[in-house]
């Protein structure tokens, strides 16, 4: 498959990893935006074949996983009134909240429902006029324009019964946030190519300037990740702080015009909780107030809604950089995929996800993923 194949290339990806530990004086750190390049890195043994060029630390970059443990329970209680079909990327299903999570509501009668668009949900309240349809509208500036398209149909069309409850997160205030912590070791980013592919890179350029960090639009293949890896570096080692985009074949510098367009047409910038991180000003999307009829969060009051994130669970620490996934103590035993105690375990983009499902990681050779430990200790990212 074009554009698929070419990135997984054995010896293009080791020719890269040649020309990073060559060019390396000494240890970077950088870290990846995005929870799909972190699985990539993981899964090929990236970090291994570096060996001391390069430290590579997973920042925020799941969704899924930031999304604020009260967010979940007001999806919860949502879910469980008779009244309401709550609907929801098959993500969020198994993130877990203070008692449980959407499929335990489900199991115990809720009416919880998996889509493939928030248009399918709005098809759903026309559909249903005698239910309230709310869908859990979550992710970065990624998933930001078709909800955004949803609500502004909703509108059109004069669906009452129809409302989102939105956990939108804005990368760029993220970074900052990181970079400005008095313990950050960054010294420089691979920027999420799925976010730049909509927003474009623009506002990335008053960062990397004030922060003197190179920020590098990178995607998601093994050699993306490399080629990323090595554009950050070079910058690194000449001194400069800038952005610069590997993901060429996707991002433009002014992203999707359109996509951003209906984005400020419906949302507003407002201050978001960060699931074990805490609130980051002006790093959400909210609805603007003339669509507050189809704001979940206002037409059933939420507000009140409280919750206190498990002091066992350190995915804040693990969002940020702090730590390695299993240099947590809850890694493996009281936290699993089938137990978890964060979302960072179940989402398919967590850190921790990736680090379970990779074997080296668990010190078992029978474990699914012993074959890509066999890829990264031949030093042949990409291999099949």
């Amino acid at each position: 498959m074009k554009y698929l194949s070419e990135y997984r290339d054995p010896e293009l990806a080791r020719s890269l990893v040649d020309r990073i530990r060559a060019e390396s004086s000494r240890s970077w750190t950088l870290m990846e935006v995005c929870g799909g390049q972190t699985h990539t890195i993981v899964k090929q043994g990236i970090p291994e074949v570096l060996g001391d060029s390069v430290e590579l630390i997973h920042g925020p970059g799941c969704p899924v996983c930031v999304t604020p443990l009260e967010q979940i329970d007001r999806a919860l209680y949502l879910a469980e009134r008779p009244e309401v079909i709550f609907t929801s990327f098959g993500d969020m299903l198994r993130v877990p909240g203070s008692e449980c999570d959407l499929f335990q509501v489900r199991a115990r009668g809720g009416e919880v429902r998996v889509v493939y668009s928030p248009l399918d949900a709005l098809e759903l309240a026309r559909a249903n006029p005698d239910r309230e349809i709310v869908f859990f509208a979550v992710g970065f500036e990624t998933t930001a324009p078709a909800n955004a398209m949803a609500v502004w149909r909703a509108r059109e069309l004069d669906v009452p019964n129809f409302s989102v409850l939105v956990s939108h997160v804005t990368v760029p205030p993220a970074m900052t946030a990181i970079l400005e912590s008095p313990d950050n070791r960054v010294e420089g980013f691979l920027a999420a190519g799925h976010v730049c592919t909509v927003m474009g890179w623009e506002e990335y350029e008053p960062l990397a300037s004030a922060h003197r960090v190179p920020i590098v639009v990178t995607g998601f293949e093994p050699v993306d990740i490399l080629e990323g890896i090595w554009m950050a570096v070079r910058q690194l080692e000449e001194g400069r702080s800038e952005v610069e985009n590997q993901y060429a074949r996707s991002v433009r510098r002014d992203g999707n015009r359109p996509a951003r367009e209906i984005v400020s047409r419906v949302f507003q910038l407002v201050d978001r909780q960060w699931r074990g991180i805490g609130e980051i000003p002006a790093s959400g999307l909210g609805l603007r107030p003339e669509f507050a009829p189809w704001d979940a969060e206002k037409k059933f009051e939420l507000g009140g809604i409280r919750a206190t994130e498990p002091e066992e669970c350190r995915a804040g620490d693990v969002l940020r950089g702090r730590i390695k996934p299993v240099e947590c103590a809850a890694f493996g035993g009281a936290c699993t995929p089938e137990t978890p105690l964060g979302a960072p375990m179940v989402s398919s983009e967590g850190a921790c996800a990736a680090y379970w499902a990779y074997a080296r990681y668990r010190g078992t050779d029978s474990a699914p993923g012993a074959a890509s430990r066999e890829g990264a200790a031949s030093g042949t990212p990409g291999a099949p």
